[in-house]
């Protein structure tokens, strides 16, 4: 990740720059089609970690395949090793960096390597590498070839997002919109700021979220909206799983923790992370299989992060260890 600090120290998140949708329009450059597409991802990124979740509640394991580069970045960024789960090379065309593969989309480009990338086999293409529009696309365009208890339309209150209400639809965005830019990237924003100022204000601003979250969930529940899981419970679920272990100690968010000071969050946590009763006709166990694989290596991960872009990796890095629960148990009687 390239750090793009304003003059008072603020980290700023570029945009992503490939925008592209699959869809069964006639004549559409990006039809759904069965293994003709491709995801990129690394397992210690959350925002990757929103598609792997939407893929695995969709279940569209044989329909988009799944490629794993290396937990952590090397000097080109995300690279292929063979360890901790990464393939030895990208199986299309034996790049070893994921900058190879955008180069091959755009021998111009310049922007970030980032993840989640989707990609098409077919043309050798970059369809999309942004994540909350991956979402929606996994979500929905690929409906035509799931069966039909696995169609967006006909899952409980509409699916995720396509399906549902104007007006709940709007409400989704809504919530969406703060808890992006002062929890998911607010975490960011207070790890990697490079003034005190800076570091204080949006300090400020994730734990007013993060009460505001917690209000929501105490007159809600189980879910974001109610009975019924949507996208937003996906966007939030991959920064509250890093919380404690990584934003806590790793990038300074320590005014409060998840398991000891919002128990509303905390149990919407597990009960996510478990599949606990209350909740697992929709989540069907994909929040667990898509995090318990590499839950241990969070901490590790920000704190190369950090390490890297705010110090260039001059000096010792010192790894926390993570709690000794990363997820607490449910109580006996959600389970």
């Amino acid at each position: 990740m390239a750090a793009i600090t304003t003059v008072d120290g603020s980290f700023v998140r570029p945009d992503s720059e490939f925008r592209n949708t699959i869809s069964n329009e006639p004549g559409a450059r990006y039809p759904p089609e069965r293994n003709r597409y491709a995801l990129y991802f690394t397992p210690g990124c959350p925002w990757a970690h929103r598609t792997l979740i939407v893929r695995k509640l969709k279940g569209l394991d044989d329909v988009i395949d799944l490629y794993q580069l290396h937990n952590y970045t090397g000097p080109d960024g995300w690279y292929f090793s063979g360890d901790g789960g990464s393939l030895p090379q990208d199986p299309l065309y034996g790049f070893k960096t994921l900058k190879q593969l955008y180069l091959k989309a755009n021998p111009n480009y310049t922007g970030r390597y980032t993840v989640p990338v989707l990609w098409d086999k077919k043309t050798g293409s970059l369809v999309n590498n942004e994540s909350s529009e991956i979402i929606r696309i996994l979500a929905g365009s690929f409906d035509s070839l799931l069966p039909a208890d696995r169609q967006e339309n006909n899952l409980p209150g509409g699916g995720l997002y396509r399906f549902r209400s104007q007006d709940s639809r709007d409400a989704i965005d809504a919530l969406q919109d703060w808890v992006y830019h002062t929890v998911n990237n607010g975490v960011y924003k207070v790890g990697l700021a490079t003034s005190q100022a800076a570091y204080q204000e949006h300090l400020g601003h994730l734990f007013a979220s993060l009460d505001r979250l917690e209000a929501i969930l105490a007159s809600s529940g189980p879910f974001l909206f109610g009975a019924d899981l949507t996208e937003a419970d996906v966007r939030l679920y991959t920064t509250i799983v890093r919380f404690d272990a990584a934003y806590h100690p790793v990038f300074h968010c320590t005014l409060r923790t998840i398991r000891h000071d919002y128990p509303h969050l905390h149990l919407w946590l597990r009960r996510l992370y478990w599949d606990g009763k209350a909740v697992s006709k929709q989540t069907r166990g994909a929040f667990h299989n898509t995090t318990a694989p590499f839950i241990e290596h969070y901490a590790e991960g920000y704190k190369r992060l950090r390490f890297r872009v705010l110090y260039n990796g001059q000096g010792s890095l010192i790894i926390p260890s993570n709690p000794a629960n990363v997820v607490d148990a449910l109580p006996e009687d959600e389970l």
